[in-house]
């Protein structure tokens, strides 16, 4: 049934909201039996672009020339580099540097989050190098104490990094204990559950599949609601100076 014309989704000055209803899909230089589902890019302002690659089984993802952080949300990538093959399951990620070869496959049907960044060099501090791993590797540290909101840390806090990818699970009626206004912007997608989200002048209710780009000083809360725990997957700028040139 035609839904005339409503959706939940949103575009302000500040910030964006997209929900799957209208996400449309399309190829990227490169793919292969695959789509994207571009979510923000330069077009729109920002510093970095984040898309949703959907496979088939047998697909394939173009390069980049960027930096690149994947996360496999569904289904099995097999990521070669360096003359290795490694196998990413659900909640399996990979980093990998400004311009370093590598090529990914997909196992069978699947999703996966993409950031592509192009990078910020520092003076007399090494590139960052290539992370494969898993979200069950990596510690879980509670927000200002919280123990309701678990933060994971999935690229090191080094210089080397310009950039910096979280996962926050919230576990029902848990929040942000205050709205936040700063330089960084943020990509995020919502993993799991669901809840409120301030953005701007505007509440938003959102769930799992919705995607939320924040620019800077954009006002942001969140609140999880409902019987399950929510989680979403974060991406923010980090480790440079404001006046850096992006």
């Amino acid at each position: 049934m035609h839904n005339l014309g409503e959706t939940r989704s949103a575009h302000e000055r500040n910030h964006l909201l997209l929900t799957p209803d209208t996400f449309v899909r399309a190829g990227l230089p490169g793919m292969r039996k695959a789509s994207a589902i571009v979510h923000i890019s330069p077009a729109l302002g920002a510093g970095f672009t984040e898309y949703t690659a959907e496979f088939e089984a047998g697909g394939e993802l173009g390069g980049t020339t960027a930096q690149r952080f994947l996360y496999v949300i569904e289904g099995t990538i097999s990521f070669e580099a360096e003359g290795k093959q490694h196998q990413l399951n659900p909640r399996g990620y990979a980093f990998t540097p400004q311009g370093f070869a590598h090529r990914i496959n997909a196992k069978n049907t699947s999703r996966v989050a993409i950031i592509e960044k192009n990078y910020q060099a520092l003076e007399q501090t090494a590139s960052p190098q290539l992370i494969i791993s898993s979200e069950e590797k990596v510690k879980s540290q509670a927000l200002n104490g919280d123990a309701d909101l678990q933060v994971k840390c999935l690229l090191p806090d080094h210089a080397s990094f310009d950039f910096a990818v979280n996962t926050m699970t919230y576990q029902p009626g848990a929040a942000l204990s205050m709205v936040e206004m700063h330089v960084m912007e943020h990509g995020l997608i919502m993993l799991e559950g669901g809840g409120i989200y301030r953005l701007g002048d505007a509440w938003y209710p959102v769930a799992a599949g919705d995607f939320i780009w924040m620019g800077p000083w954009c006002p942001q809360w969140f609140g999880a609601i409902g019987k399950k725990p929510a989680k979403y997957l974060i991406y923010k700028d980090w480790n440079r100076h404001p006046l850096a040139a992006r």
